[in-house]
């Protein structure tokens, strides 16, 4: 990598020791990451046998410790537990006086921007937000995967350069998020990684069901070509019986899922919905044959046959 692409030497970090909170698939992660950047994990707090073993793969040698001593230790704490668990870890944290001035305390909540922080940042620490758009195994893999990914930056403006070069010394591109857009970037980050893993596993069944023995296999090019066209043209990358608006195709799909997998129409109405929606505003969808296949899909809800024109 060339000298161009890394933070002037001036607003990168001092070498810091680093602590992380929550030894989920995420926060050891990063600070193997941060690791290979050159700056020293000192401690980790992690509850599970899963999560001591985690630590132990990841961060070989560093001692497991209580929160509250690994705030005491490090310059640069993690903090890398669920969404909802982090509001009263935060405050816990600060009202314990577990909190000490000048600590960089960082976040990895896609959901939050740096508020969360507050009884903290009242304590004196530094506050940031720093969220990788990624999916997480908790091994080695996961470090070279944050090469180029994207983190959803949130900071005070005077800590906006630390927290950039934070990110780039993992690896990864930071992406400068308002505070109050987060749960909208959160939303979107879900609903395209997410609900993927979820249609993905059901097609999956699917095909099995259908006598597919090798249904990954089938659908790994098909998806892999989807996926790079839609990054690449967005709607126009619509394919299929819904945006030809073959109406009678996609009743006669909707009277198999309920014969074989019922719990699979609620999903299929609603996404076929969505793709109707999106290829009519976009012209893919003429609207003479966007009433049948509109139809189709409002009498699926209620059990209809449908049109198997």
């Amino acid at each position: 990598m060339s000298t161009s692409q890394q933070p002037d030497p001036q607003d990168r970090p001092a070498r810091l020791t680093v602590g992380v909170v929550g030894a989920g698939r995420v926060g050891p992660v990063l600070a193997a990451s941060l690791q290979l950047a050159g700056h020293r994990p000192v401690a980790v707090s992690a509850v599970s046998d899963a999560s001591r073993r985690r630590a132990e793969q990841l961060l070989p040698g560093v001692p497991v410790v209580p929160p509250a001593e690994v705030l005491q230790r490090a310059e640069l704490v993690l903090l890398t537990v669920p969404d909802d668990t982090l509001p009263g870890l935060v405050r816990g944290l600060a009202e314990t006086g577990a909190v000490r001035p000048g600590r960089l305390l960082v976040h990895t909540s896609g959901r939050y921007g740096t508020q969360v922080l507050d009884p903290a940042r009242r304590a004196g620490a530094l506050p940031l937000a720093l969220h990788p758009a990624m999916t997480f195994t908790g091994t080695s893999v996961d470090v070279q995967r944050l090469a180029g990914c994207s983190f959803g930056v949130t900071a005070p403006e005077e800590l906006r350069l630390a927290a950039e070069a934070l990110v780039i010394e993992m690896g990864g591109e930071p992406e400068w998020i308002a505070e109050e857009m987060r749960p909208l970037y959160h939303a979107a980050l879900a609903l395209g990684a997410n609900h993927l893993v979820t249609l993905v596993a059901q097609s999956m069944e699917l095909l099995r069901s259908a006598g597919v023995a090798a249904p990954d296999r089938m659908l790994g090019p098909l998806l892999g070509a989807a996926l790079d066209n839609a990054l690449r043209s967005g709607d126009a990358a619509l394919t299929g019986p819904v945006a030809r608006g073959d109406a009678g195709t996609v009743a006669a799909h909707i009277r198999e899922l309920r014969r074989h997998a019922p719990q699979s129409v609620a999903g299929y109405l609603a996404m076929a919905r969505a793709t109707a929606d999106r290829a009519l505003a976009h012209g893919l969808l003429k609207p003479e044959l966007a009433e049948d296949l509109l139809g189709v899909l409002a009498n699926g809800t209620d059990g209809a046959e449908g049109d198997a024109r």
